[in-house]
């Protein structure tokens, strides 16, 4: 148990029992609000060394960008791009940040498949649709066609 978790459960547990004797409904309200504050301080520590990289085409679809939106550092990342077969590899990338390869022709669609590692080791493969015609992937649209968003 972290530091931070210590002081928040010490001080919440404080906190009900001085609540215990003024209503045990409060009490029990405050129980519920530091379990909440324990379980997301518990989900931060869990998310601090995840690596996330993305991969798109540039806007002129000569280019691969390759960006690692995660909270930590991607190591020996690995390429491929399908059905080209062309492959690289890029030695490690911090958060937020970004590399490019430049292709020699316009591609209209492809197929990347993006092997990379943690700071730990844990190997993660990802594959992202290639398209110029617009992004391959829209993350805020639903699964299902809910409010005309199409």
């Amino acid at each position: 148990m972290g530091k931070n978790q210590k002081i928040v459960l010490v001080t919440g547990g404080l906190i009900t029992l001085a609540l215990l004797f003024v209503d045990i409904y409060i009490a029990l309200i405050a129980l519920i609000l530091v379990l909440v504050l324990l379980m997301s301080l518990h989900i931060m520590e869990d998310t601090s060394n995840y690596p996330f990289v993305a991969a798109e085409l540039s806007e002129d679809a000569r280019e691969v960008l390759i960006t690692n939106t995660g909270t930590a550092e991607a190591r020996n990342i690995h390429v491929a791009l399908v059905p080209f077969d062309i492959e690289w590899d890029i030695t490690s990338l911090g958060p937020d940040e970004a590399s490019g390869f430049r292709l020699e022709s316009m591609v209209s669609e492809a197929k990347a498949v993006v092997t990379y590692e943690n700071t730990i080791g844990q190997k993660c493969t990802r594959t992202y649709p290639l398209t110029s015609l617009g992004r391959g992937g829209d993350p805020l649209r639903p699964m299902f066609p809910l409010f005309r968003h199409r």
